[in-house]
């Protein structure tokens, strides 16, 4: 796979990340992100993911378009 569409594969990961966090969801995968990160985070997990997502959108968006 080239660069672009390993940016758009991070663009989805990343919406799944916020969308997860905004909801705080249950879904299994999630669950697991959240269980790995409240060791670090505590209460503020969901925030974390947050951010995160909005982080690995912001790479994937850079790879999509070339510029990274």
């Amino acid at each position: 796979m080239n660069a672009e569409m390993w940016g758009l594969v991070m663009v989805v990961i990343g919406l799944f990340f916020v969308v997860s966090a905004w909801l705080k969801s249950d879904f299994f995968i999630y669950r697991m992100f959240v269980a790995r990160s409240k060791i670090l985070w505590r209460d503020k997990v969901h925030t974390f993911l947050l951010l995160s997502g909005v982080v690995i959108i912001l790479v994937g968006v850079l790879m999509a378009s070339g510029l990274l």
